[in-house]
């Protein structure tokens, strides 16, 4: 597994974006490998051929998934910085935001984030990596508005899986400005519709009461790492700026408070989420 990680890391560290994109697939194909189990029996595999001409593969269960030894290879790697994969999706998100947005450019940009998206859900630590500022920039970088439609809602859903149970990255997220950056760019009249609506359905995340992971926190395994800041943060004072604060969770009306800095009704979107309580949620 080291191999062909160490590969896939050669090809991402390329300029030439024939060979990122050559990286991701390598690293999907890996991803692809540990979290799907194809048919195994003859007659599995005549009823999958039947359908549609190709072998099916299904997901793992999770349970199983956690048992499973490629799995757990794969999960204790990443709690070191070489073979760290997040850290290196990350790198690469930086030199291609670096190279400005056109097309090519743009599908290896969502390409990117979507892989870094499921890295972030198999490997819960590795969220943790966004609790520093260099980092959490970048993703903000991303919702520029100049940034392609696609890429900005492939931002927005990385976004919410960074914050996922993260109480400390949202904590990260406020003191940078990113309710701002979210509300600047649902105000934009540029903005497309369906951005809008990813926005939307991440202030509805964002508004949800906080659970902290339970999990060991990836940044003292990550303790090494250190980047070049993004573009945001060279600024100066008229860009993002942090400040320090709690972090803590905070409650739906804490959140709201925030929020209402920067838009209006945010009580009706309060109300629209107590009224559905998605996931289970508890607003008592």
């Amino acid at each position: 597994m080291e191999n062909l990680l160490s590969l896939s890391f050669d090809y991402l560290s390329s300029f030439d974006g024939v060979k990122i994109r050559k990286g991701l697939r390598q690293l999907e194909g890996l991803l692809a490998q540990i979290c799907l189990s194809r048919t195994t029996t003859a007659a599995e595999r005549r009823r999958s051929m039947a359908v549609d001409g190709v072998t099916k593969s299904s997901p793992k269960d999770l349970a199983s998934l956690s048992e499973d030894p490629a799995f757990r290879e794969f999960f204790k790697l990443q709690e070191g910085f070489e073979w760290n994969v997040a850290i290196r999706l990350i790198s690469c998100l930086e030199r291609l935001l670096g190279k400005g947005s056109n097309g090519q450019n743009d599908l290896l940009l969502v390409s990117t984030l979507d892989l870094l998206r499921g890295v972030l859900l198999i490997h819960p630590p590795s969220r943790s990596l966004f609790a520093r500022e260099i980092y959490m920039n970048l993703l903000l970088d991303l919702l520029d508005p100049s940034s392609c439609p696609a890429v900005q809602s492939s931002a927005v859903l990385t976004l919410v899986t960074a914050l996922l149970e993260q109480p400390s990255i949202t904590r990260c997220f406020e003191n940078l400005d990113g309710l701002l950056t979210i509300t600047s760019l649902f105000k934009n009249r540029g903005t497309s519709r369906e951005v809008k609506l990813k926005l939307v359905e991440f202030l509805y995340f964002y508004l949800m009461p906080e659970t902290p992971y339970a999990g060991r926190n990836a940044a003292d395994a990550q303790g090494g790492l250190q980047r070049s800041p993004s573009k945001a943060s060279k600024l100066g004072s008229g860009g993002r700026e942090s400040r320090e604060g709690e972090e803590g969770t905070r409650t739906t009306n804490e959140k709201q408070s925030l929020l209402g800095r920067y838009l209006n009704n945010v009580e009706d979107l309060v109300e629209d989420l107590k009224e559905s309580a998605p996931f289970g949620a508890n607003f008592g």
